[in-house]
């Protein structure tokens, strides 16, 4: 199956030209090339939670994309609020993607645990934060990636949790 995804970047300097967006460019590589994922939405957003919000409702609602990924927005800082928009607009949430997204990063750095990223469900859609930094999206990406095909199957309805 080849599933639909969306990128979505939190990024006040990205958003304003003043910074490449290469997590997103790391997001679209490995999601083409270990789910055959086709990414048919990508937008960047200021760091404003409405903004964030508006991009992920029309994402999920309108485009009917299966994932979303998005990245930025996921620290301490106090324009940093991905995850905020992210449990506003989700029906539930999915903690176990990010728990072992952030079990798995603290083995190589300490800083890992500041992450404050959220996964969750929007209709049919699967939303998980990633980091900002390209070596962050790669990492976290890579630990979770091999179970998003079934993840997205279940919730399409494609096949049943426990697969035989």
């Amino acid at each position: 199956m080849r599933w639909k995804v969306a990128i979505l970047t939190a990024s006040d300097k990205g958003s304003r030209g003043e910074r490449e967006d290469v997590s997103a460019q790391v997001i679209r590589e490995l999601i083409e090339e270990e789910i055959n994922g086709d990414v048919k939405m990508y937008k960047i957003v200021p760091d404003e939670q409405h903004h964030i919000e508006d991009a992920l409702i029309e994402m999920a609602d309108k485009h009917q994309v299966d994932l979303i990924l998005t990245t930025g927005g996921t620290g301490f800082a106090p324009r940093d609020v991905t995850p905020e928009a992210t449990l506003k607009v989700v029906e539930k949430q999915v903690p176990g993607f990010t728990e072992v997204m952030r079990s798995a990063s603290v083995l190589k750095t300490r800083r890992a645990m500041l992450s404050r990223a959220v996964s969750g469900i929007r209709g049919t859609t699967l939303i998980i934060n990633l980091p900002g930094s390209p070596k962050g999206v790669h990492e976290n990406l890579q630990v979770i990636i091999d179970q998003l095909p079934h993840a997205l199957a279940i919730l399409k309805g494609v096949e049943g949790e426990h697969k035989s």
